[in-house]
């Protein structure tokens, strides 16, 4: 720089100012701070947030009693501050209104409140697919299997055809739909694994660079838009989509695949950018709910009710109360508590059902014979059983209203009817071998014919080869056992099962035979003036 009046002598001058030369220190040490820092660890950025884990596991059949254990294990988790669910799926299905249930349960309520998974351990057939799209994300064990939906019959040579296929496929279509939507799932693949018809292709979107499905009457046709020429066919119209673990990752129905459930939640963990408070708590099944599950599972509804029948009908042949009448008392309180337990029996179905039972009670141990009170109680049982084979609120009639009502209620039908004929053959049996054999002929009276006179051959509880004893009506005789109302009278020579007319009689009581009925002798106590 030259300055007036002065001459340039060739030489550059640097003019010396300590505010610059201040300046200038100051900006580099405060770059160099700047550097400083940012090559530091930044502790509270870097440091991810921790959140509790829980697992519950989901194995075995899809019921009712699966259902309630779910509900009951995910709200203990949220009520321990649990944010990440992670629900174990070990199933090859079940009850399809139980899944429905689930699938809600899972969509509408928890999807709300935490943020749900399902690892699939070994496979997700049929309702475990539909339990397992309803979580947020989709993890996998390497080698499993999810798919296969398609509504079955109970008896596997009858099938589904024409428009009872599509009632029952429209509705679990539907299910698939609400879990693509909510969790974002390709809507096409999983309607393939219900409906055999559908044809599902993989196509190229040309602007975002992704893979999108399509079933192949939605197809696209702007080839600018996308990749029609090498569009691919992932599903065929005649087959099932059932996806191995590979698979599904790369169609993006599953998120990852891993080795184990460390792996699952360090996948959860690195995506979310979150850290897992220790140990995820895992919830299982209590036994008593496996028990109720087990109860309510159509065979053993079916011994349960073959028992109960067989129980009465021996109650019925026999004199007296003992065993076999304990033993039905005991099966249709089983029957009825399962029911109640998993939400299939409401308290009108319970009320009704023990009406029936005090009328039967009415009808052995009061009234003679076999009239009113003993018919309306067989269809006040019957009409309970009915209504607790359907989910229904007590101001509804027990009726399906859906295709998956229609599917639980004929489970239910299988095990009332096997039921049913097992009661039947094992009746049969008893009255014909049982009182052949000595020490069980107690259980059964053997038939007789009536004679002219209205006299007949009554047993006395022995086997056919003992000697019996002619009785009739009229016949006066006395008590050699309590009748509370049922027990022996001696008529004669002979010692006869009896049932007293509506009263107890002590021993010593005089009495006369007044009805007949088949294998049961009704009796009264005798006037004093016939003494």
């Amino acid at each position: 720089m030259i300055l007036p009046n002065q001459q340039y002598d060739g030489k550059i001058h640097i003019m010396k100012n300590p505010l610059r030369e201040i300046a200038i220190v100051f900006l580099c040490l405060l770059a160099f701070w700047a550097w400083a820092v940012a090559g530091e660890p930044n502790n509270a950025a870097a440091e991810a947030p921790a959140v509790k884990a829980a697992v519950i596991l989901c194995k075995g059949m899809i019921d009712d009693g699966l259902f309630k254990s779910i509900q009951r294990r995910t709200q203990i988790a949220l009520d321990s501050g649990v944010q990440y669910l992670i629900y174990e799926i070990q199933t090859y299905g079940g009850l399809v209104n139980a899944a429905d249930n689930i699938c809600k349960y899972l969509i509408l309520e928890v999807g709300k409140e935490a943020h749900t998974a399902a690892y699939i351990t070994t496979e997700a057939i049929s309702a475990g697919a539909m339990i397992s799209v309803s979580c947020q994300d989709i993890i996998m064990l390497e080698n499993t299997t999810i798919g296969d939906c398609a509504p079955m019959t109970l008896v596997p040579s009858q099938k589904l055809e024409g428009v009872d296929r599509e009632k029952a496929e429209s509705f679990i279509r539907a299910a698939f739909d609400r879990a693509a939507k909510a969790n974002d799932y390709p809507r096409a693949l999983l309607r393939a694994m219900v409906t055999m018809q559908i044809e599902v292709y993989r196509v190229k979107n040309i602007k975002t660079g992704e893979y999108e499905f399509f079933e192949s009457v939605r197809l696209p046709n702007d080839p600018n838009e996308y990749d029609l020429d090498n569009k691919e066919l992932i599903v065929e119209s005649d087959k099932l989509l059932t996806l191995i673990a590979s698979d599904a990752v790369e169609y993006g129905v599953a998120r990852a695949v891993v080795k184990g459930r460390a792996g699952a939640l360090e996948f959860l963990a690195k995506r979310d950018g979150v850290t897992f408070a220790g140990e995820p708590m895992v919830l299982k099944t209590i036994w008593s709910e496996e028990m109720v599950r087990w109860l309510n599972s159509p065979a053993v509804m079916a011994v349960l009710v073959m028992l109960a029948m067989l129980g009465v009908y021996i109650e019925f042949n026999t004199p007296g109360v003992g065993l076999p009448g304990l033993a039905a008392v005991i099966c249709f309180v089983i029957i009825i508590g399962s029911k109640y337990l998993v939400g299939m029996a409401n308290w009108v179905e319970v009320a009704l059902f023990a009406v029936g039972i005090l009328l039967l009670m009415v009808e052995i141990f009061v009234l003679p014979g076999f009239g009113i009170a003993g018919f309306s109680g067989i269809m006040c049982i019957l009409a309970g059983l009915f209504g607790m084979l359907i989910k229904n609120p007590p101001d509804k009639l027990p009726w399906p209203q859906d295709a998956f009502a229609w599917y639980d209620f004929t489970w239910g039908v299988v095990g009332l009817a096997g039921g049913f004929i097992g009661f039947v053959v094992l009746a049969l049996l008893l009255a014909k071998y049982v009182p052949k054999i000595e020490f069980l002929s107690g259980l059964i009276l053997v038939p007789t014919a009536v004679k002219p006179g209205s006299q007949m051959r009554v047993s006395m509880r022995r086997p056919p080869e003992s000697r019996t004893a002619g009785v009739k009506t009229g016949d006066k005789g006395q008590v050699v056992s309590i009748l509370r109302p049922t027990g022996k009278a001696k008529f004669g020579n002979a010692i006869v099962d009896v049932v007293a007319e509506a009263e107890f009689l002590d021993t010593g009581t005089k009495v006369e035979i007044i009805e007949i009925h088949g294998n049961r002798v009704v009796v009264k106590r005798q006037n004093t003036e016939d003494g």
